[in-house]
């Protein structure tokens, strides 16, 4: 494969993790960011749409997030979790928000 194609997209180096199974099952907690561009009313959607909380939870969890720098959002199963956080951020990036999500092990 050549770069001097100008069909040819070369994508930088990316990293993969192959996670055991057991894993992949453990419970992991959804993290949202704050950031000064998304507007609150979209986050509050995210919010309701892929991690089904509640209007009331998910004001909760946005307003946290803004007074604090992040918020927790929710617990579940590693692959679960990373396919809504994966959705999430997809809608997020087609309305021209860098809404940010991230994962952490439940302790």
């Amino acid at each position: 494969m050549t770069t001097q194609d100008p069909d040819v997209k070369v994508i930088p180096s990316v990293t993969f993790k192959v996670a055991p199974r057991e894993d992949l099952e453990k419970p992991y907690r959804v993290i949202i960011e704050n950031d000064d561009v998304t507007p609150m009313d979209f986050v509050v959607l995210v919010l309701r749409t892929f991690f089904g909380l509640t209007i009331d939870q998910a004001m909760g969890v946005m307003l946290t997030a803004h007074h604090e720098g992040h918020a927790h959002v929710t617990t579940m199963p590693y692959e679960e979790a990373q396919e809504r956080v994966y959705n999430a951020h997809h809608a997020a990036r087609e309305a021209g928000y860098p809404l940010t999500f991230y994962l952490e092990p439940a302790e």
